[in-house]
């Protein structure tokens, strides 16, 4: 019999192992960043065309290599970072097993530019497939340029599976932002096709986080600093009322070199708890500092997950910082003890005031009656309804139970509605401000108000967008709103629709919009929290329910404007709701499936009076 066991060859190998440490344009993007920080460079310059697929190229000022170790770089487990399997439990450094070049060469065409600042010129490598096609000597600063080209070349079916350039470039923005976020006192730029998202300079962590994620963040953010013999903790929090419904900042560091730990988010949420809703996340920007022989990095091929020897113990360190920021926060602005109190009263002079005291006189109206007062309430923002004065007097006791003398009769019997829609009458009923309640054929009809005006605007909205009927309204005052990249080059996909809608939205930069107009009926809400709420649903339902665009569009939409439970509504409302609801494609169920309203029937009704 044959051997079947071969021995593959290193071409073969090498795009194995490129596989695991590369699987997208983002990949090499966080291998070169790191490799560039691991250089001791104070300027770090990423640039990239078509979301890193046709280039990315990041310069450095770095220490540069020698010729000898530019040839070596490409080879597989070459690295200056370890002798021995036990400096593997030393390691501080980012990069050290000697792969990420090999695996980015084995996939791509990469040139390499690299000198010393004790060199006069530099060395200059052209490695396509693993393969070394140039080697020269060329003039050029010191530190070290990567220039990759044409990713997946050699792998089409890699590259096939590639996401849209939008999708591919909010990873490589990820990738970038988790490298500068926790190294402030590094000078970055990324530049895109030809336009600079981001230009950040040295400084400290509030600034570097307020550089990627927008100035907004400054008052959002709670320092977290905790030092211990064991573990030291320091970073930021986010303030309770900043928590989002997406996991959108929430960035775990161990020694700078971002990780994700199931177990110690816990610690952060269960720190927060009772403080935001349920369904919210907290965000923060924590980096953990630990003896590198307590952890082991080196479990996971991009190096994102780690083991702590004592777990535990940082859990319930973490818990405790955090805890402490939130409850420093909390009472700072009761009291600040070390500000003097500008309080001069003399309680002496109070205490002797020959002034006498003096029982208040309370006019009191003995022929009041609460249930005779007319009360009034005013909303303008339940999306088109408006509210109309009740012109009949709110005293007569038939409101109350339905009046309906005056309607049709056959043989001395009234004539019932149809059962598939509300008795046409003179009053609907508020059942608690949240439930609207009303007669029909077999008995009473309880509606949801939110889920009824939740399931209208949906419909609404996805008639305005296929039509491009929305009304919009102008803003007084155009308003910026500025967000972060991967947001921004989302909410600039959404435009046509939004503007369907009635958004008059104008992007200036890279980050930031101008509010010119909203939809016209959506008075009373704030545009800004609008759109950054709108923006977290969106990619909720983008990710968890995989929605179409316009589908996904308008019931988050109709979410943030339906009214919500306990709003007053008048009966010229609730009546208008009830018919639009009726009208609707689907009335039964909302967009999220739930039921809009319940029939209980005469049955019912007669048996509960008639249990004993």
């Amino acid at each position: 019999m044959l051997d079947v066991i071969k021995l593959l060859p290193d071409a073969v190998a090498n795009q194995i192992a490129a596989g695991e440490v590369i699987q997208r344009p983002a990949s090499a993007v966080k291998e070169l960043m790191e490799n560039a920080l691991d250089a001791g460079a104070t300027q770090i310059d990423l640039v990239v065309k078509d979301a890193g697929k046709a280039m990315i190229m990041v310069v450095d000022n770095g220490c540069g290599m020698s010729e000898t170790d530019a040839r070596l770089c490409f080879e597989r487990h070459a690295t200056s970072k370890i002798r021995k399997a036990e400096d593997l439990f030393t390691i501080r450094t980012m990069g050290f097993r000697g792969e990420a070049l090999a695996s980015i060469a084995a996939v791509a065409q990469v040139e390499l530019k690299t000198r010393r600042k004790e060199d006069e010129v530099g060395v200059k490598i052209i490695n396509e497939g693993s393969v070394v096609k140039e080697q020269t000597l060329v003039p050029m600063a010191a530190g070290t340029t990567f220039t990759v080209k044409n990713l997946f070349f050699n792998v089409p079916a890699r590259r096939n599976f590639l996401k849209s350039p939008a999708a591919e470039m909010r990873h490589v923005v990820e990738e970038f932002t988790r490298v500068a976020l926790m190294n402030p006192e590094i000078a970055f730029t990324l530049t895109s096709d030809g336009k600079e998202l981001y230009h950040l300079y040295p400084g400290n962590l509030k600034q570097r986080i307020m550089g990627l994620f927008g100035n907004a963040y400054d008052e959002k953010l709670l320092p977290v600093n905790q030092d211990t013999d064991r573990v030291n903790i320091h970073g930021y929090i986010m303030k309770a009322e900043c928590a989002r419904k997406t996991r959108g900042e929430q960035y775990f560091f161990v020694n700078k070199r971002f990780i994700k730990h199931p177990y110690l988010h816990h610690a952060i949420e269960n720190a927060f708890l009772e403080m935001i809703p349920k369904d919210s996340f907290p965000g923060y920007f924590l980096n953990i500092e630990v003896d590198p022989a307590d952890i082991d990095v080196n479990i996971h091929p991009t190096k994102t997950e780690v083991n702590f020897i004592d777990v535990k113990l940082v859990y319930a360190i973490l818990h405790a910082a955090v805890r402490k920021a939130i409850g420093q926060h909390n009472l700072s602005p009761l009291i600040d003890f070390e500000e003097p109190s500008n309080l001069n009263i003399d309680f002496g002079e109070v205490v002797k005031s020959s002034n006498p005291i003096v029982q208040p006189d309370v006019p009191i109206d003995p022929t009041y009656n609460p249930f005779r007062q007319k009360k009034e309430f005013s909303n303008s923002s339940f999306g088109g309804y408006t509210p109309f004065e009740k012109k009949a007097d709110p005293g007569d006791w038939r409101l109350l139970y339905g009046d309906r003398t005056d309607q049709a009769t056959d043989n001395g019997h009234p004539v019932e509605a149809p059962a598939s829609e509300p008795v046409k009458q003179s009053h609907y009923i508020q059942l608690g401000h949240s439930y609207i309640v009303t007669t029909v054929k077999s008995g009473i009809l309880v509606i949801d108000q939110h889920l009824a005006h939740y399931r209208i605007l949906f419909e609404k909205f996805l008639k305005e967008m296929d039509n491009h009927s929305g009304q919009s309204q102008q803003e007084l005052f155009p308003q910026p709103f500025t967000m972060n990249v991967n947001d921004a080059s989302l909410l600039h996909e959404l435009l046509p629709d939004l503007q369907c809608l009635g958004f008059a939205l104008e992007q200036v930069n890279a980050t930031t919009f101008v509010i010119n107009g909203t939809p016209a009926d959506m008075s009373g809400c704030e545009p800004v929290q609008l759109l950054e709420k709108m923006l977290d649903n969106y990619k909720i339902n983008r990710s968890d329910l995989q929605l179409e665009r316009k589908l996904n569009i308008a019931k988050t939409m109709a979410s943030q404007l339906s009214i919500k439970a306990m709003t007053p509504l008048t009966e010229v409302e609730m009546e208008n709701m009830v018919d639009q609801l009726f009208g609707c494609t689907v009335a039964e169920v909302a967009p999220d499936g739930k039921k809009v309203y319940a029939i209980v029937s005469m049955d019912e009704i007669m048996n509960k009076l008639t249990e004993k």
